[in-house]
């Protein structure tokens, strides 16, 4: 088989179809599957899951749950994914590893954030801290590793391709010679299919004389690069441009109140490179009881609206979850009426 080289990059089609029956053959035989998040919606979205090799952008206002919806599918990953042998690595320039800890904490005793530093007789009790210690004792035996100190693009790209050379195996790989037609025994490094997490994209650091939109752009080609080749699914979380906080957006029954596609801080900087984007609206934030042309009814300030705004596998959608801010968890609701 013809081979690409630097002078003549090009290369016949066959492999491509080679690959793509080996993973529809892998899919319906029950040998590959997608990564399951904690929520049927969600899901049905994408391939029954999140696709491997690729990127999914989270973007929303503050106090949206970005991070909330991020942990959980984290924290929820191993369960719901067995025999996946599945890794996590976390950029968290945003918030220390042990708030995130803590929030993990709130929904094992069901207590608020608050609560958990309360002395013991208001807050946490004898009983209720060892519950605590056996659940981080649990915990700990998943592969997750945090970079807490920010990185500029380079370092994470450097930061990632030595982890997943870190936990690569070496496996035997039967290969057969196009020549000979002779099947060979051949050693070949594995990766580990890894969740990747960035919290948030606005955090990573810039390198000298860069601007914000310029590293958005390398960054979001940094990541196509590595999700072309590794095995793993990149979730960043992003803000919103300021323009979503224009009076207008709040009006009642608008469709002004829906995030759009270029809501994303950056524009398409990283939304042309990922592979599904997900807008999260809280409405009650914006005091929105109304929300969009087809007036859905918000009477709950933990509402949140998940815009799909690109499935590049899938089907761009929206749907309704609630956020337990108490217990640190997202879930699904059923459509809101209409008002009439």
């Amino acid at each position: 088989m013809e081979k690409p080289t630097e002078e003549r990059p090009w290369l016949g089609i066959r492999q491509g179809y080679i690959e793509a029956l080996a993973e529809i053959d892998g899919y319906r035989k029950g040998i590959l599957s997608s990564f399951k998040t904690p929520w049927p919606k969600v899901n049905d979205a994408g391939l029954e899951g999140l696709e491997w090799n690729s990127m999914i952008v989270i973007g929303g206002r503050p106090g949206a749950g970005k991070t909330l919806i991020k942990n959980q599918i984290i924290k929820e990953g191993f369960r719901l994914n067995p025999g996946q042998n599945i890794r996590v690595l976390e950029f968290q320039f945003e918030m220390m590893q042990k708030v995130t800890a803590k929030r993990e904490f709130t929904s094992v005793l069901g207590k608020s954030y608050k609560e958990l530093h309360g002395r013991a007789e208001k807050g946490v009790t004898d009983a209720e801290f060892d519950r605590l210690k056996t659940y981080a004792r649990d915990q700990v035996k998943f592969p997750i590793n945090v970079v807490e100190k920010k990185q500029t693009v380079a370092q994470i790209e450097r930061a990632i391709r030595l982890y997943m050379d870190d936990h690569a195996v070496m496996e035997d790989v039967a290969i057969k010679d196009p020549e000979t037609k002779e099947t060979k025994i051949i050693k070949k490094k594995v990766y580990k299919k890894t969740i990747i997490t960035l919290d948030h994209s606005i955090l990573v650091q810039r390198e000298k004389n860069e601007s914000f939109l310029d590293m958005l752009y390398s960054l979001g080609e940094m990541f196509t690069a590595i999700k072309r080749e590794y095995p793993v699914i990149i979730i960043v979380l992003s803000q919103l441009g300021r323009q979503v906080e224009n009076p207008d957006r709040a009006e009642e029954g608008s469709y002004a109140n829906y995030i759009l596609e270029s809501d994303l801080f950056g524009g398409d900087a990283l939304y042309q490179h990922a592979d599904m984007v997900i807008g999260v609206n809280r409405p009650a934030k914006r005091f929105i009881k109304f929300f969009g042309p087809e007036k859905f009814i918000i009477d709950d300030d933990t509402v949140l609206v998940f815009h799909f705004l690109k499935v590049r596998n899938g089907d761009p959608r929206m749907s309704f979850f609630k956020a337990q801010f108490k217990t640190m968890e997202v879930v699904e609701m059923q459509t809101p009426g209409r008002k009439t």
